[in-house]
């Protein structure tokens, strides 16, 4: 399998309704506002990504690295994010309602005003942030 490089690509706003970037280098690239319901991000590194408002409702990222990434406002309704590493991702008022968060790495992220109502987080791993 060929895997896309679109590290430090400007796709803000673009229209990626069930996109195939399995394992696809993002790290860095701006989503901001972009749909990509249903779109397969599994094992893709979106290290440092900006999210922010981008649409993720049902789609798969488990095992996606998203160290750092800001992702507030983003929706993951129903989203998978088995697996996936959040370690120090800003969900501030991002809705992950209904989610699939087993076995996620949250550690020392920021969950200000984030919707988790019926996710499943059971196996999160979740550790305080340290100064």
């Amino acid at each position: 399998m060929i895997r896309a490089d679109l590290g430090d690509a400007n796709l803000s706003n673009a229209d990626l309704v069930r996109a195939d970037l399995r394992n696809a280098n993002l790290a860095g690239t701006n989503f901001g506002g972009a749909d990509l319901q249903e779109a397969n991000l599994g094992g893709a590194d979106l290290t440092g990504a900006a999210l922010g408002l981008a649409n993720f409702g049902k789609a798969d990222l488990g095992k996606a690295n998203l160290r750092d990434a800001v992702l507030k406002g983003a929706n993951f309704h129903q989203a998978d994010l088995s697996r996936a590493d959040l370690t120090g991702a800003n969900l501030t008022k991002a809705n992950l309602r209904s989610s699939n968060l087993r076995g996620a790495d949250f550690t020392g992220a920021n969950f200000d005003e984030a919707d988790l109502g019926a996710a499943d987080v059971s196996s999160l791993s979740v550790q305080p942030e340290t100064n």
